[in-house]
């Protein structure tokens, strides 16, 4: 549907693609199925993206310390430090479930809708943090999708 590149304070951090079938809304993006691929431009540490992740699922809702602790847990298990050039899809199903694969090798999954919603809300969520980049992944160049 759409990419767009991350850079905070000057430093490219990765390349972002959203993959969808013909029928995406993004108002609807929480009940369609979906991969978002990322492609790191940098080194990361698994534990400083599933923080980081958590920082941004919470400016779309308020979370329980119950589930954040829960949440956090899992991102921490799920998410592998990553190097310049790994690839890490993120793929969301229609059913809320969420599996992450690594250079094309399943590491996790979620089943939870919530976590879905808020997780890829992190880009497609009205209150992202990077509204240009949604904007460019969604395509909004098509009022249709948008």
């Amino acid at each position: 549907m759409g990419q767009s590149r991350l850079v905070v304070l000057g430093f490219n951090i990765y390349d972002a693609k959203l993959w969808t079938q013909d029928d995406f809304s993004v108002a609807d993006y929480p009940r369609k199925s979906f991969a978002l691929e990322l492609n790191y431009l940098r080194n990361f540490s698994g534990g400083s993206i599933a923080e980081r992740s958590l920082k941004e699922m919470r400016k779309q809702s308020t979370i329980s310390d119950e589930l954040v602790k829960q949440w956090l847990d899992q991102m921490r298990q799920i998410f592998p430090d990553v190097k310049k050039g790994d690839q890490l899809v993120g793929i969301h199903r229609a059913d809320g479930s969420s599996s992450f694969v690594l250079n094309g090798k399943p590491i996790g999954e979620v089943r939870d809708a919530q976590f879905g919603r808020l997780f890829f809300g992190i880009w497609l969520g009205q209150q992202t943090s990077e509204p240009k980049m949604r904007r460019e992944l969604i395509g909004a160049a098509n009022p249709a999708r948008s």
